[in-house]
């Protein structure tokens, strides 16, 4: 068993593997300084493709190579971008990242065919949203009002700015948080199933 176990993590950390993790994250850490707002949410919300580099990785070479990825993103971003947020910006996205990628890449390696592919990347963005929305409302915009010593109406005003929708916390959570995180994950997935194959022939190529 304990000879299976070894054969499986060398046949997995190759050096092939390693410079392929490297690539796609340095990849991704430079895709995400390139941040697009949207129109329904206040200007701290901006959506970014380097989920779909992620989902890449995640998706030639399983969930963890993902996890690494997406990581290696962060760290690799903040060394060059720096933190504006205390970290807690840094922590959000990797925790969003991860349940974005985990359950579309674990859907689409139980059996690696489009149709396992596009219910895996359904799947992810609605957890995303889902998981996007409960963190937002009890930890992060709680969190953020703290780093920044103002008081949540602060964000919700912001957002009204935006969207007349909102006027509590609850909506900016319903009409704009959620939202937001399902057209991010919503574009990236299109962009992710269009492109997968023939980057991954690439990947996969001797």
């Amino acid at each position: 068993m304990e000879n299976t176990i070894g054969q499986k993590s060398k046949g997995y950390l190759t050096v092939k593997n390693m410079c392929i993790i490297g690539m796609l994250s340095a990849l991704a850490a430079v895709t995400m300084m390139f941040k697009i707002p949207v129109w329904f949410a206040p200007g701290f919300y901006k959506i970014d493709l380097s989920e779909v580099i992620v989902l890449i990785g995640a998706f030639s070479l399983g969930p963890v190579a993902g996890i690494v990825i997406e990581a290696l993103k962060i760290i690799i971003n903040t060394l060059f971008d720096g933190t504006t947020t205390g970290y807690i910006g840094e922590f959000s996205n990797f925790i969003m990242g991860c349940t974005f990628i985990l359950p579309a890449s674990l859907i689409y390696h139980s059996k690696k065919t489009r149709k396992s592919a596009l219910i895996g990347l359904i799947t992810g963005t609605i957890v995303l949203t889902i998981v996007a929305s409960f963190m937002n409302y009890y930890v992060l915009l709680p969190a953020y009002s703290k780093f920044y010593g103002a008081p949540v109406i602060a964000f919700i005003k912001q957002g009204a700015e935006k969207n007349h929708l909102i006027k509590d916390l609850r909506g900016l959570v319903l009409f704009a948080t959620a939202p937001f995180n399902f057209v991010k994950g919503a574009l990236s997935s299109a962009v992710t199933f269009l492109v997968y194959k023939k980057i991954s022939t690439i990947l996969h190529k001797n």
